[in-house]
């Protein structure tokens, strides 16, 4: 045995069970160290002009860091970059605080990981379509590969909410209404996430627990109305089955209320159906600044201290996306007596064994060895397959013989067919933030992101490259401009078919008409879509419709 072997802890052994390890690094830890590991910090916090910043890092980073929030989904950050940011973080981690501990950097996956050089895969809702779980299995596992080589560990997803009114602009990201095909794509998708052995795989964090999609009138963060039957037989099921069959390590609360009681907030639900019904082992995590909401969007606390110690007592483990009321607030409500040093301790024992499971003690660093392209041939396989074709009158398939007239605002809009979860969409929502005021993420001033240009082939595109294709776009998605119904309606009057494509805009930005915040009061068509359409219909041209949407509508 070496000098070095001899006096190291035993929590670098990598020798030694899991447990022991933690309970050797618990031991040593401060209170503070150990609140430290119960929070997050976004990567803009710690970065200046993109890239790492040990000074203005070394203040956040004093004590350990539990996460990092987004190190790709919200910067320009490529592939690279992004890697040498994750492992300068660590570095500083590792190498410049008292113990060491490395942290778990998390990024969104709804689509695919939500990077500016990383693959689109169609939406959940979409993936659904497909039937079969293998492809979400598939496509977990890419992205399960992409996160692991530029260091990150665990994904947003999958998205377990049962969805069963349309109006909720997030019923994009679902895999739809049935309990038993969500169930059986979440455990394909954990499956895929978080592979065979964890020190290669990246955690799943099935999310919104529970009863998000079923939120009054589809209203965005708004109660759901459930009774015990039918919250544990449909809205649990799909969460149950994860944890039991799949080995789910991560669940994230909903922001919504059952009962009047916030899922933030609720030991019956965190704690007693989760972790002692179900025996779950893992970490639960906060949807963004849910712990904060107990106090100023549900009043059921009156402050941060109190908030923290609700939270945790209900059995909530991270807070995300930065350090707010686990910080400060959780030291005093611990010195208060608010908390209790056992339930203190058991989140961060929760949090250091996800640590040890990832491998992260004895592999810190990541290579960004990647390679897209299997990505975008399992994402076009899954697309295809995706497409749902309601009726058919004869007119499929198109024929080269035919003048095709191509109408509708999401015809040639490439931007149109991506989904809420997206990177496009996200960071057109911190830009959209940053200009009206509306900065909730705290993004410093100085580190600007850029909207990227969108570069990839539109419907208009595909088509003429094939068909003899006459244009219009008739109107936009969403504004009562009616202008342009003659230009469309004169095309289609002189065509032997009409190819209207209507439909949403998905996204987080006020223009948008579905995704998170974006909900509907009714499923018509946004806009004068419906009126261009009985317009082109009223010519007589056989007609295709296709919906680039969100959910159902028209």
């Amino acid at each position: 045995m070496t000098l070095v072997e001899s006096t190291r802890p035993p929590y670098r052994d990598p020798s030694l069970p899991i447990d022991e390890r933690v309970d050797d690094l618990l031991a040593r830890m401060t209170d503070e160290e150990k609140a430290a590991q119960l929070g997050s910090a976004w990567m803009f916090e710690l970065a200046d002009d993109g890239a790492f910043s040990p000074e203005k890092a070394r203040p956040l980073l004093r004590d350990g860091l539990g996460q990092v929030t987004r190190v790709s989904g919200a910067s320009n950050l490529g592939t690279a970059e992004a890697t040498a940011f994750a492992n300068a973080v660590q570095r500083h981690l590792v190498e410049e605080t008292r113990l060491g501990i490395p942290a778990i950097v998390h990024e969104e996956i709804c689509s695919g990981l939500m990077a500016r050089e990383s693959t689109i895969f169609p939406q959940a809702i979409g993936l659904a379509s497909t039937w079969e779980p293998e492809l979400a299995e598939e496509l977990a596992a890419s992205v399960r590969r992409r996160m692991r080589a530029i260091g990150a560990h665990q994904g947003l997803s999958p998205v377990l909410d049962v969805s069963r009114d349309p109006r909720w602009g997030r019923t994009e990201e679902t895999f739809g209404e049935d309990a038993h095909l969500v169930s059986r794509m979440g455990i394909a998708f954990v499956r895929g996430l978080q592979g065979d052995d964890l020190r290669e795989g990246v955690i799943a964090t099935a999310k919104h627990f529970v009863g998000y999609g079923a939120s009054e009138a589809g209203m965005n963060w708004a109660p759901a109305r459930l009774g015990q039957r039918e919250l544990r037989e449909v809205y649990l099921h799909p969460f149950e089955a994860a944890v039991r069959e799949a080995g789910l390590l991560s669940v994230m609360n909903a922001y919504n209320e059952i009962d009047g009681v916030p899922c933030t907030a609720d030991r019956e639900l965190l704690t007693t159906t989760l972790r002692d019904d179900w025996g779950f082992d893992g970490c639960v995590v906060s949807d963004y600044f849910a712990i904060r909401q107990l106090a100023d969007y549900h009043h059921l606390v009156p402050d941060g201290a109190a908030a923290a110690a609700a939270a945790l007592d209900a059995g909530l483990d991270v807070e995300l996306p930065g350090t707010d009321c686990y910080g400060t607030p959780l030291l005093d409500a611990l010195r208060t007596g608010l908390v209790s040093q056992s339930a203190f301790d058991a989140a961060v024992r929760r949090v250091l064994c996800s640590k040890f499971r990832l491998g992260l003690f004895d592999r810190p660093y990541a290579d960004g060895t990647v390679s897209d392209t299997e990505d975008r041939a399992l994402a076009r396989r899954i697309a295809t397959k995706s497409i749902v074709l309601l009726r058919n009158d004869g007119l499929l398939p198109l024929k080269k013989e035919q003048t095709v007239a191509l109408i509708g605002p999401n015809a040639d809009e490439a931007r149109n067919l991506l989904g809420d979860y997206t990177y496009t969409a996200h960071i057109e929502s911190l830009a959209e933030m940053r200009e009206s005021g509306r900065n909730v993420f705290a993004m410093p001033r100085g580190d600007d992101v850029d909207v990227p240009t969108i570069t990839y082939p539109t419907i208009l595109d595909e088509l003429s490259e094939r068909l003899d294709v006459r244009y219009a776009r008739g109107c936009d998605v969403n504004t009562d401009d009616r202008s342009g119904f003659d230009e469309a309606v004169e095309p289609a009057a002189a065509s032997d078919v009409a190819v209207l494509v209507l439909g949403d805009k998905a996204g987080l930005t006020d223009d948008c008409t579905t995704g998170e915040s974006r909900d509907r009061a009714s499923l018509d068509l946004p806009g004068v879509q419906e009126e261009l359409a009985a317009a082109v219909l009223a010519t007589g041209t056989p007609t295709l419709l296709v919906l680039v949407a969100g959910r159902p509508c028209g």
